[in-house]
């Protein structure tokens, strides 16, 4: 049984940073694709970063350079570094993982988390 559980979301001025972290439970996660998908009320969940079943990474253009996407095989636990946070990624952010090649899209993932709200002012 997958579980996948948020933590670090909260409240930030602009410039400011968080980490978002993400622990796996259920199975092992070595060899699944994982990443951080957001969404704001009234838009589609986009991929924000992820990570290949190989460990390769990919982020949205809008974040390169101030998010890094990292995992922890041994722990089984996800992080997303987020620095020099703007306004606009006011967001809820989720947590994601499958067992398949990379997890680039919604449609292509199963397993989510129940969402940390992360809120840039």
């Amino acid at each position: 049984h997958v579980q996948l559980v948020e933590s670090g979301g909260g409240s930030v001025q602009a410039g400011g940073s968080l980490t978002l972290s993400c622990a796996g439970s259920g199975r092992t996660y070595f060899n699944w694709c994982m990443g951080w998908f957001r969404q704001v009320e009234g838009k589609d969940r986009e991929a924000v970063a992820t990570l290949d079943y190989r460990g390769r990474t990919a982020y949205q253009d809008s974040v390169k350079g101030r998010f890094t996407i990292s995992k922890d095989n041994v722990l089984n636990i996800l992080y997303l570094q987020m620095d020099n946070l703007k306004p606009e990624d006011t967001a809820m952010y989720y947590c994601a993982a499958d067992d398949r090649y990379d997890c680039s899209s919604e449609a292509l993932v199963s397993n989510w988390g129940q969402g940390t709200q992360v809120t840039v002012s």
